[in-house]
C-alpha cells in the first residue's frame, strides 16, 4: 500500500495538465510575417525625400520579425519536448501504479479468501503488453530532430495522437478486469470515464492542415494538449477512489 501511495503522489510530477495558452505560439510566426511584409512595403528601392525617415523604422520591423521568428521556433521545440516528456513520465508511472494495484488487490483477496487469479492474470497480461508497446521516446532527441526536419515533427504529432489513444484503450481493459476482481472482494468500482480519447486520423489531420495553409494545425495542437489533460483528470478520480477503498480493505 505504501508503494501505491507513492505512485499516486508521483502524478503531481508526471501528469502535467498543460495550458491551452500554448496555442498562442501560432500567433508569433504570423505576427513576424506581417511585420516583415509591412517593413518591406515601407522600404522600396526608391523613396521620395519625405518618406526616407521611415527607413529606420522599416529596418526595425525587419529585425523584430526575425527575432519573433526565432523565438517562435525555440518555443515550438520546448513545447514538443514537454509533450513527449509528459507522455514518457505518465506511461512510466502508470506501469508502476498498475503493478502495485494488482499486488494490493491480490492481498485484499487473500484476506477475504476470494480467488481473483483469473481477473488479475488478465491485468498482468495488460501490463506486460504495455511494457512492450509503450516504449519511451527520447524527448530531447525528437525535439532536436524536429528542429532539423519537419518530418520528425510530424512523426511526433503522429505518435502523440496514437500512443495516448492506444494507451487509454489498454487502460480501459485493465480497469474492466480490475473491476471484476474488486467486485469479488466486495469493493465497488468507479463508473467509466466521461471523456474518451477518439481514434483521430493522422492522414486526415495532415491533409486538412495542408489545405488550410496550417490554420488547422492550431486545432491539431489543441487536441494534443487536451486529450492527455482529460486522461490525467480521470486518473485523479479513479486513483483517489481506489486508494481510499483499498486502504479500508487491505
Amino acid at each position: 500500500m505504501e508503494n501505491l501511495r507513492r505512485d499516486v503522489r508521483k502524478r503531481v510530477e508526471s501528469d502535467k495538465v498543460m495550458s491551452t495558452a500554448w496555442l498562442l505560439i501560432y500567433l508569433i510566426p504570423v505576427s513576424s510575417i506581417v511585420l516583415l511584409v509591412f517593413s518591406l512595403a515601407l522600404a522600396p528601392i526608391a523613396l521620395p525625400p519625405w518618406v526616407k525617415p521611415t527607413v529606420p523604422f522599416a529596418i526595425s520591423l525587419t529585425i523584430l520579425s526575425t527575432i519573433l521568428g526565432i523565438f517562435a521556433f525555440i518555443i515550438t521545440l520546448v513545447l514538443l519536448y514537454k509533450l513527449v516528456n509528459r507522455r514518457n513520465m505518465h506511461f512510466r508511472r502508470q506501469l508502476l501504479l498498475f503493478e502495485d494495484i494488482v499486488r494490493a488487490v491480490r492481498e485484499a483477496a487473500n484476506r477475504k479468501g476470494v480467488d481473483v487469479s483469473l481477473h488479475l492474470g488478465m491485468c498482468e497480461r495488460t501490463i506486460r503488453e504495455a511494457k512492450v508497446e509503450e516504449t519511451e521516446k527520447n524527448a530531447v532527441l525528437w525535439a532536436i530532430l524536429s528542429a532539423i526536419t519537419g518530418i520528425a515533427a510530424l512523426y511526433v504529432y503522429y505518435f502523440l495522437m496514437k500512443d495516448f489513444y492506444r494507451h487509454e484503450r489498454r487502460e480501459d481493459g485493465f480497469l474492466e478486469d480490475l473491476g471484476k476482481a474488486l467486485a469479488a472482494c466486495g469493493i465497488t468500482f468507479i463508473p467509466r470515464r466521461d471523456y474518451q480519447i477518439p481514434n483521430r486520423s493522422f492522414v486526415l489531420y495532415l491533409i486538412i492542415t495542408i489545405l488550410t495553409l496550417g490554420i488547422f494545425g492550431i486545432y491539431w495542437l489543441y487536441v494534443l494538449i487536451k486529450d492527455p489533460n482529460e486522461h490525467f483528470k480521470y486518473h485523479v478520480i479513479f486513483e483517489d477512489y481506489l486508494l481510499k477503498q483499498l486502504e479500508t480493505t487491505v
